[in-house]
């Protein structure tokens, strides 16, 4: 068990953590002449690595799950959503959702599609929550900052919103809720040709560019803001506003993510950085699913969709969904950190 442990303490440092390349990156820094351990020597360091380490674990993550994926189109994913009825279909979308893209923008036209294509509401909604909330990319990367406890904890709560959520739309009968365009759209039953090895490889390795390309702007910013708060805003400030003295940090950490857009590349060196200051680790993940899952440009294309009354019904849902599971790791974290 001992040797496991080591193993597993060696993979989740060194491969996923990459703590090897820190400190390669804070000796050439030193050998520069560029003292780590002072704020402006601090925040390069940290940039340089975050940003490097961000990207890689992107491009492998990507590659895997756009091979994955490439075995799940649409028309794939309709007939196996088409098999399942009740609380199972909405457990079945949930967890397609987790093989999908990063973004919930990019998720939006596979929902689209899925409605338009005559799914139950309740679980193309499931599929919405879950896949810019839950994929793989946010398991292994989770893992890579938090540890395996709190990335399959924060994965299962993820896909229970997702499940219940949904469960919650299609009991409302909200279909009407739906614009007309989609209602009635005629879903083309489209084959899908089998692809080779090579094909889906050369899938995988277009999503990888494209997806880069897309993300890394936002990479950029959350690498800055990240270096900001773990190098020159005092942990004290942190403390007070996001830590235990302040019972409404889960709700602040919530609303300051609605007006971001980002995904879990983004927002991973921020609250890598809001933890390391003393923000509670519910509050962290808290902000991490509201700019994944609520964004304004994402409820903006999904305003196109559908109609103010069922908007809102999402909405709601996913934010108390939100800050109950944030509360809920705020109970724990002493437990599994």
């Amino acid at each position: 068990m001992e040797i496991l442990k080591t193993v597993w303490d060696f993979f989740q440092t060194e491969i996923l953590g990459m703590a090897w390349l820190n400190r390669l990156i804070g000796s050439g820094l030193n050998a520069l002449g560029l003292d780590t351990s002072v704020k402006i020597g601090g925040s390069v360091r940290f940039f340089i690595y975050d940003m490097i380490k961000i990207m890689v674990l992107l491009g492998v993550l990507i590659f895997i799950i756009s091979y994955i994926q490439s075995y799940f189109p649409p028309e794939r994913t309709k007939k196996i959503l088409g098999r399942f009825h009740g609380i199972t279909a909405n457990i079945i979308a949930a967890l397609l959702g987790t093989v999908t893209p990063f973004c919930s923008c990019s998720s939006i036209p596979l929902f689209i599609g899925f409605t338009s294509a005559g799914l139950p509401l309740g679980v193309t909604f499931s599929f919405l929550i879950s896949s810019p909330m839950v994929d793989l990319g946010s398991l292994v990367l989770l893992m890579s900052i938090f540890g395996w406890k709190v990335a399959v904890i924060y994965v299962i709560v993820g896909l229970v919103i997702a499940v219940a959520g949904g469960t919650l739309i299609q009991k409302l009968h909200l279909e009407n809720q739906v614009e007309e365009f989609i209602r009635n759209a005629k879903a083309l039953d489209v084959p899908q040709e089998e692809l080779h090895f090579k094909d889906r490889a050369k899938y995988a390795f277009e999503q990888v560019w494209e997806t880069a390309k897309k993300v890394f702007p936002y990479v950029l910013i959350g690498v800055g803001i990240g270096a900001v708060i773990h190098n020159w805003i005092p942990e004290e400030f942190i403390v007070n506003a996001l830590g235990n003295n302040n019972p409404f940090g889960v709700i602040i950490a919530t609303a300051a993510g609605v007006p971001m857009y980002a995904d879990i590349f983004g927002t991973i060196p921020i609250a890598e950085a809001l933890l390391a200051k003393g923000a509670l680790l519910g509050v962290v993940l808290s902000f991490m699913m509201a700019v994944t899952t609520l964004s304004l440009p994402s409820m903006i294309m999904l305003r196109k969709a559908v109609k103010p009354k069922l908007l809102g019904v999402f909405i709601a849902i996913c934010t108390v969904g939100i800050i109950i599971v944030g509360y809920f790791f705020n109970v724990i974290q002493s437990f599994i950190i």
